[in-house]
């Protein structure tokens, strides 16, 4: 057995087949060799390595280099995507080898961050990752947005293809990345497959010559569903702008559904509006995405309250040792924990997947230990709480 990392072409004939009979229907039809052809140059600066077994392929796995949002700071984040073992190859350990190798590569290259979404999350919480929210899906008449038409709202929409306003999608995406927590954007080199295809509609709210808000959607046929992706708003205005537009579909299509970050409220959004708001979290078709550290250069500097602690991280490749966590000038500071500063500050023993729940925002210091990520004593919940308040991460994209 041994690990290489591919070159473009080979994915043609060694990874994108593995991918294709684990993510897709099976077998696979002789066209899709062509397709995978023309899918090529949006996997161009992915890092893809396999397992070979006697000149056969048995497993797979790519990272994407992608940048990530940690409560304000942008960082590298590698996305870690089409994970794959030939059927007759399963349970040996090959996805655990070529993790490791990844992660290390991915690391080594300045990825502070990892994210996926996974074919089963127990797995790779055994890696250091911790679960982040879903996205839901709120679904509802154009009928219920009606009164939204008699609304005088500032600014304008404007209405175009995707293609055509690519440049504008992609400046706005670029400022929610620097603006909300959890957001990840796609390479430029992978994010253009959506200009090429140019299969949705763009719809912006522009207000003052500034994009305010954006959405991508499709509508399946006449009496039948608009189907909008993720609503992307400044402010409430920008929101109101979107579905006024929405509300003009009321003698065109049934039902609207659209998604959402974990944090909005639909149902608050208008008086007698009937929405069905669902997060669905299934294995192995709809997972939530999960997410974990790679380094622990990430936390320096991030906004944090004024706690200390010294948390000792064990059980991780990548995470270890006793580091001094210092919140005091509210940006967070890393010293080694056995220096003089550390005293006698209270501490908190934590997996790779404990610390990265917190920094990401996703658990209480209390649950972390109820998940059996960490031992942490209640003078230490107290101080983590300060250093790392809850805050619902907004992940974005799907790789």
């Amino acid at each position: 057995m041994r690990i290489r990392r591919l070159a473009a072409e080979e994915r043609l004939t060694t990874s994108f087949p593995l991918q294709a009979y684990a993510f897709e229907a099976s077998p696979m039809a002789a066209s899709r060799i062509e397709e995978f052809r023309e899918y090529l140059p949006y996997n161009a600066g992915n890092r893809t390595l396999v397992v070979e077994e006697g000149g056969t392929t048995t497993a797979t796995a790519s990272a994407i280099p992608m940048r990530q949002n940690l409560r304000g700071a942008v960082l590298p984040m590698a996305g870690v995507a089409g994970v794959a073992t030939h059927p007759l190859a399963r349970r040996r350990g090959h996805v655990r080898n070529l993790l490791h190798q990844l992660l290390d590569e991915m690391r080594e290259d300045g990825h502070a961050l990892t994210a996926l979404y996974p074919f089963r999350a127990s797995f790779y919480e055994r890696f250091g990752y911790v679960g982040l929210p879903r996205r839901r899906t709120a679904a509802f008449s154009p009928a219920d947005l009606a009164p939204l038409l008699r609304a005088e709202l500032p600014g304008e929409v404007v209405w175009e293809r995707v293609g055509v306003g690519y440049d504008t999608w992609r400046g706005y995406i670029e400022r929610c990345l620097h603006e909300r927590h959890g957001f990840a954007l796609f390479p430029d080199f992978r994010a253009i497959g959506q200009r090429d295809r140019d299969d949705r509609w763009l719809l912006t709210a522009v207000r003052d010559g500034e994009t305010v808000g954006a959405v991508t959607y499709r509508i399946d046929d006449h009496g039948g569903e608009l189907i909008a992706d993720d609503l992307l708003v400044s402010d409430p205005y920008a929101r109101a702008s979107l579905l006024q537009f929405f509300a003009r579909h009321v003698d065109q299509v049934d039902r609207i559904s659209v998604r959402l970050p974990a944090d909005e409220l639909p149902e608050l959004w208008l008086t007698d509006l009937a929405v069905h708001v669902e997060a669905r979290v299934s294995r192995p078709g709809s997972p939530a995405p999960m997410a974990r550290l790679l380094s622990l250069d990430s936390l320096a500097g991030l906004p944090a309250g004024a706690g200390r602690v010294r948390v000792e991280l064990v059980g991780d490749r990548w995470l270890a040792g006793s580091h001094l966590l210092d919140g005091a000038t509210g940006k967070l500071e890393l010293l080694p924990g056995d220096s003089a500063a550390a005293g006698s500050v209270p501490t908190a023993t934590l997996t790779a997947a404990g610390l990265s729940a917190l920094a990401y925002g996703v658990l209480d210091p209390a649950e972390v230990a109820v998940r059996g990520f960490g031992e942490v004593p209640a003078d230490a919940v107290a101080e983590l709480r300060q250093i790392f308040p809850r805050e619902l991460p907004y992940l974005f994209a799907d790789f």
